[in-house]
């Protein structure tokens, strides 16, 4: 008798979500609800991507750094004035002091920082722990890396973990902890006392934290808490991060984490093999962006909070149960009180009925999971006021185009 061991990209599309039924590449529900959207002229509400760029002065030293020449490979591990940026900004937000030689490295984006992360740590039959729902390319990772998904679920309303069923998602073979903080897909940041439980645990198991920290100037309310701040956690934590979310620049794909030297060696072997170096005009340009004054980070979370209330007004209208966000750019709405419990199946119809595309909340979930969050629906506000607007008054109609 033999075994069919599954391809890599299989393992990563189980792992993603993505299988359709007969076991063959299903279409990412990204793709799909995109394609609708453009199909039927729907408000896209689904892939977090701004509709507007950045900073001027960010864009004009990319400029400046392609007319000077710097359009060829740049270091492995990231041009020495990004990484002294990099390390700058940790210092001057937080009080972390990582070394730009030997502490940071700049990725192709967040996505390329999990991935070599992911595959320097863990191997088959190690577990990865995360919270659930869950950011779609952890699981896509954790399954090329040949390991174990386990979560932990996340609770509506305020989507905190509960803590008994935390503390037993963590094993002997818990290899890695990785959390979003702030959590995409529901909004959620995690307070002190959360975070330091993680810790906590990830000491006793033994265990590396890698914390995808991208929406960390994204918050409403609370300023954000990096892991690797708290006591206990600066020697096994991987803090991971990105220009795409704080300065609407998501197609430059510049990206950097900071950890413990011997983590982050590991982690660099593996990720030169992968990209070994990207974008070198724009990682100037970021290092640029990461020294704007504290207006400019206090104004991203001020407009976004703005955007987020037109959006949920226009949500509350329509008769959905809001979950107001404390962080990222995404609200998550209950369709229950419209009497639908199938989120998918409204998804894949909103577009038609108001003119309006989401991601339904179970496509970032395990099959128990995405039980448990059938309902559920997540609307991007990362878009210009006016188009917010007129979502918030498509989507007010609802329940009478029901």
């Amino acid at each position: 008798m033999t075994t069919s061991v599954p391809a890599p990209w299989q393992r990563a599309a189980s792992g993603a979500n993505l299988l359709a039924a007969d076991g063959t590449l299903g279409v990412t529900i990204f793709e799909e609800m995109t394609t609708l959207a453009v199909r039927t002229g729907a408000i896209n509400l689904g892939q977090g991507f701004p509709d507007e760029d950045g900073p001027a002065e960010i864009k004009a030293a990319a400029q400046a750094a392609i007319a000077a020449g710097a359009n060829q490979y740049a270091p492995g591990k990231g041009i020495l004035p990004l990484r002294e940026a990099i390390a700058a900004h940790q210092e001057r937000f937080y009080g972390l002091t990582p070394d730009p030689e030997t502490e940071i490295i700049v990725t192709t984006g967040a996505t390329e920082a999990i991935a070599a992360s992911l595959l320097a740590l863990v191997e088959p039959g190690d577990e990865v722990l995360t919270f659930e729902p869950f950011y779609d390319s952890y699981g896509a990772m954790i399954g090329l890396a040949g390991a174990t998904h386990v979560t932990a679920p996340l609770l509506a309303p305020d989507f905190m973990p509960d803590m008994a069923a935390l503390e037993a998602a963590f094993s002997s073979r818990t290899k890695v902890v990785l959390i979003n903080n702030p959590h995409n897909p529901t909004g959620a940041v995690f307070p002190r006392d959360v975070l330091q439980r993680v810790v906590e645990l990830a000491a006793r198991h033994d265990a590396v934290i890698i914390t995808d920290e991208v929406y960390e100037h994204l918050t409403f309310g609370d300023r954000h808490i990096p892991v690797a701040s708290l006591p206990g956690a600066a020697g096994r934590t991987v803090t991971i991060s990105s220009a795409g979310k704080t300065f609407s620049f998501t197609g430059w794909k510049i990206g950097w984490l900071s950890g413990p030297e011997h983590l982050v060696a590991a982690i660099r072997t593996v990720k030169q093999f992968l990209t070994y170096s990207s974008g070198t005009p724009f990682q100037g340009a970021i290092a640029v962006g990461l020294g704007l004054t504290d207006d400019f980070y206090t104004g991203i979370s001020e407009t976004l909070r703005h955007k987020r209330d037109i959006l949920s007004d226009g949500l509350k209208a329509a008769g959905l149960d809001v979950f107001t966000p404390q962080g990222t750019y995404f609200v998550n709405v209950d369709t229950a009180p419209l009497g639908i419990s199938d989120s998918v199946d409204l998804a894949r119809r909103l577009p038609e009925l108001v003119g309006v595309a989401a991601i339904p909340v179970p496509v970032f979930c395990h099959p128990e999971g995405a039980e448990r969050t059938r309902s559920l629906l997540r609307f991007a506000f990362c878009k210009k006021t006016e188009v917010l607007e007129e979502a918030a008054a498509r989507l007010a109609t609802l329940r009478d185009r029901l």
